[in-house]
């Protein structure tokens, strides 16, 4: 029996990504956020409640490939509210995001994972007078993907996911997969499991929740470097979608935006709630509602709780930071950031995001990011 899959996220959700043009994704690592020019006259747009506060000149970023499509509608919004400034965000890796933060080579980085001591402890050499710390901006939900032929519906349970990605359940028709899908037609076809072959923020937070929740087959680290033996690498959330895309009998994991706007079929997840849990955003905004702030000072980290067993609450759930100083942000880009990311984290940014599908962050938490944003220096 062919099962029925149901879309989570709203057609409008993904008509407002593709009307912004740049939300087209692209292979990760070169994906370059620019806009027109114009003049920082540190005036409010009249089309909007974006404050310029005397941005000027061009800002660079780098990190994230979550953060994506997050960064287009933003950058697109805030440039043409303030003319004169150029926002560039490279879509890389949250690794790789890091290292050019503490090499000093942009103003801010996007990392779908909190800061590690010893980066920050590195930070200190950029952030001259403080050291890096962590502002969540956005969360959502990492989509488990697939390709399977006659299957548009798919259940899975954590200790499942687990055993498919380090190799232990080869078949789609293995035992363990039809338990989980009573009904379903499930074909004696190989699994092609695919992951992120560069350090991701991404891959340590499916990380942290296998760990969390099937620990006896997900005897690993939380790390951003793939550590389970096995499956194929691609490069980026983009790359591994590609592949997912592309390859009947395969499955990886990304965000959500990458699987609605390819429209790969995405698993529910089976928490021991009294049904399986979609992948959208009202689901994963249930999960990031019970979050907590882990960080210390301005540092804003949050813990999120992968076990939960909530009705309705998507437990594969990423927050997305911007990385900035504290205190020794360069002078020159100074109100760049601050003007810009005080935008991400308003209202007006905010809405934005929810808008397009994403998860804001609770409310109670984006007040102390907007409250640090402004106290940057």
């Amino acid at each position: 029996m062919k099962l029925q899959r149901k879309n989570g996220l709203r057609a409008t959700a993904l008509g407002a990504l593709a009307v912004t043009g740049a939300l087209v994704l692209t292979a990760c690592g070169s994906d370059d956020n620019t806009g027109g020019t114009g003049g920082g006259d540190g005036k409010t747009s009249a089309a909007s409640n974006i404050k310029c506060e005397g941005a000027k000149g061009k800002l660079l970023a780098s990190g994230s490939s979550a953060q994506k499509n997050a960064m287009d509608l933003w950058v697109k919004d805030y440039m043409a509210a303030c003319s004169g400034v150029e926002i560039n965000y490279k879509s890389s890796s949250s690794g790789e995001g890091i290292v050019a933060f503490n090499q000093g080579t942009v103003g801010f980085a996007g990392s779908d994972s909190a800061l590690k001591p010893e980066e920050v402890a590195d930070s200190k050499k950029i952030c001259q007078s403080g050291q890096a710390i962590n502002l969540p901006m956005v969360g959502g939900p990492i989509a488990i993907g697939y390709n399977l032929s006659g299957v548009d519906r798919l259940n899975l349970d954590a200790a499942t996911i687990a055993k498919i990605f380090n190799g232990k359940i080869k078949k789609w028709n293995d035992p363990a997969i039809t338990k989980l899908n009573e009904g379903a037609s499930l074909p004696d076809k190989a699994i092609q499991a695919f992951h992120r072959s560069e350090d991701s923020g991404t891959t340590q937070n499916l990380g942290k929740y296998l760990g969390a929740t099937a620990k006896a087959d997900w005897p690993y680290e939380a790390e951003k470097k793939w550590p389970a033996p096995g499956g194929q690498a691609a490069s980026g959330s983009s790359g591994v979608a590609a592949q997912v895309k592309q390859v009947d009998g395969a499955i990886g994991y990304f965000e959500l935006s990458y699987a609605t706007s390819q429209s790969i079929p995405t698993v529910s997840i089976d928490t021991g709630a009294s049904a399986p849990v979609e992948a959208n955003s009202a689901n994963a905004s249930k999960a990031i509602a019970a979050a907590k702030v882990k960080g210390t000072g301005k540092d804003l980290a949050l813990e999120l709780d992968y076990t939960t067993k909530a009705e309705g609450a998507y437990p594969i759930v990423l927050v997305t930071y911007e990385v900035v100083c504290d205190s020794g942000n360069k002078p020159e880009t100074l109100d760049t950031v601050k003007s810009f990311l005080g935008y991400a984290a308003g209202e007006e940014g905010q809405k934005v995001l929810s808008d397009a599908g994403y998860a804001p962050i609770p409310a109670e938490i984006n007040a102390k990011v907007r409250e640090t944003v402004a106290g940057l220096k």
